[in-house]
């Protein structure tokens, strides 16, 4: 089945002219012409990247998410190519609703209708997937139903394994290949295909980003129905909005669009940053719009995570940005490790600065996000920055933002709109307050040390008592002497964000 997979991918191909794409660097070079003169009958009229586009499309749902994601990384494409991968849309028709219906009734081990109350085979949304049917549950409750395509897994294997072999031999014949990390792309890919896959952890992520956002007036996330998820069938609750871009019904339900764009930066901000766990998937076919003016997400197969580490370089950085620090930024880099130890921090801020200065005070209509990452990676690639692939959704995502935003108001201020909430986050995390957090949490791991520290004390005054007892009683008294004023007034902070805690 591999072979004519591969015989598949490699006729559609060469029918819009991928070839070139080769043939264009390194030691192949030199078959350009040859193919060029025995395939004069191929019309190769159209721009390079939209052929691609085609040629994706053509090849199926698994390569057209492939080149949605690989729209994100314009650190790798040139940005005509990425420009055109990011038109890609995941329309697919939908299987049969007997197939459906098969499917719940293995999944359950009963029929449908001993189920659910009422179950509507018409499918409400058909993904590469995964489609969605509407139901009500015995007890009234109205539901939505995911249903994994069937057979897809195998698919999805053998399309990974080619694009593997096929992001190989880009890395060995295209310059700069192996800097461009393309199997990590793959295989970041495939990670997240794989959570597709199983849609009791699509219900989990689900459920995690229904519980970060319990109670608020933001972000409304759907209730998951856990008896009745299997890895293959998820249900939750069923919501009601507004497509995000639909604007002119948005406008006549009373909604005000400014503030709605503002509330979009805020909860990618408080995603991002709060709780380091995103919704990477926010095109306008995944956020609707409430009665109440919150808005609703859907489709939880694709979610970013951040570690501590990774959140706090990014604040750093943002805020170096909204500030204008190049200089932070670019010492930041380095700090992190992204960039080599020997970096002439002043020519990284110099680039930087000539990359950022441009966009600072204009609206959101006069900027690309697109461009501006683009210019960032050429001059990271100018000072050898290590691509990093844990931030890969996370550009997808201010990419979606982007796009977000500037349908719904084009005037939005992006910095003015988001300096204030990382402000608040940076004094959280490095002020009294982050200080206070961490001692909480902290707190469970001391209430265990300390009452060991007796007996470990013992145990080192003890241990080779013979060689030097004397000796390490005089550091330990001498050391104690030295530290007697700090150990003082760390007790006493301690004592007083105790009391302090006590008094909230």
């Amino acid at each position: 089945m591999r072979i004519f997979r591969l015989l598949k991918i490699q006729s559609v191909a060469f029918r819009f002219g991928l070839d070139e794409f080769f043939l264009s660097h390194g030691p192949l070079r030199f078959l350009k012409k040859p193919i060029q003169w025995l395939t004069f009958w191929r019309n190769l009229d159209r721009p390079r990247g939209e052929r691609l586009r085609l040629a994706l499309e053509a090849l199926g749902p698994i390569f057209v998410k492939f080149g949605q994601m690989l729209s994100t990384r314009r650190d790798l494409l040139p940005h005509d190519i990425a420009d055109e991968l990011a038109k890609l849309q995941d329309q697919v028709p939908p299987f049969s609703s007997d197939i459906v219906l098969t499917i719940l009734e293995k999944a359950y081990g009963r029929t449908v209708d001993e189920v659910f109350l009422r179950f509507d085979k018409k499918p409400v949304a058909s993904a590469s997937v995964a489609q969605v049917h509407f139901a009500v549950l015995h007890d009234g409750t109205q539901v939505a139903v995911k249903v994994l395509r069937p057979s897809i897994a195998p698919i999805i294997a053998h399309d990974i394994a080619l694009m593997d072999t096929g992001a190989w031999l880009a890395e060995s014949l295209w310059p700069d290949g192996r800097r461009l990390k393309l199997r990590q792309v793959v295989t970041e890919f495939a990670r997240h295909l794989d959570d597709e896959l199983d849609l009791m952890r699509e219900a989990a992520n689900c459920s995690q980003l229904r519980r970060n956002f319990s109670n608020s007036p933001l972000l409304l996330v759907p209730e998951v129905y856990w008896d009745y998820c299997r890895d293959n069938v998820m249900v939750m609750e069923r919501v009601s909005g507004a497509p995000i871009s639909h604007v002119d019904e948005l406008v006549e339900q009373g909604i005000d669009i400014p503030q709605l764009a503002r509330v979009g930066v805020e909860i990618f901000f408080t995603q991002v940053f709060r709780d380091g766990y995103f919704h990477a998937d926010m095109h306008p076919g995944n956020i609707f719009v409430g009665q109440d003016g919150r808005y609703i997400a859907v489709d939880f197969g694709i979610m970013g995570t951040l570690s501590d580490e990774d959140k706090n370089y990014l604040a750093q950085n943002f805020l170096a940005f909204f500030r204008r620090d190049y200089g932070r930024v670019a010492q930041a880099h380095v700090e992190a490790g992204w960039a080599p130890k020997n970096t002439r921090v002043d020519d990284f801020e110099t680039a930087i600065r000539a990359v950022c200065e441009p966009i600072f005070d204009k609206p959101l209509r006069e900027i690309s996000f697109g461009r501006v990452l683009f210019q960032l990676f050429q001059t990271s690639r100018q000072f050898n920055v290590e691509i990093q692939p844990q931030l890969v959704l996370l550009q997808k995502t201010l990419l979606n933002i982007e796009g977000l935003g500037r349908d719904l108001d084009p005037n939005l201020d992006l910095w003015k709109t988001a300096k204030p909430f990382l402000e608040n986050w940076m004094s959280e995390q490095i002020g009294l307050r982050g200080l206070t957090s961490r001692m909480q949490k902290e707190a469970p791991n001391w209430a265990i040390i300390f009452p060991q520290f007796p007996r470990l004390l013992h145990h080192l005054l003890s241990e080779n008592h013979n060689q030097g007892l004397e000796a390490k009683m005089q550091l330990l008294i001498s050391e104690s002497k030295r530290q007697n004023r700090l150990l003082i007034l760390v007790i006493l902070l301690l004592i007083a964000l105790l009391l302090w805690q006590t008094l909230l």
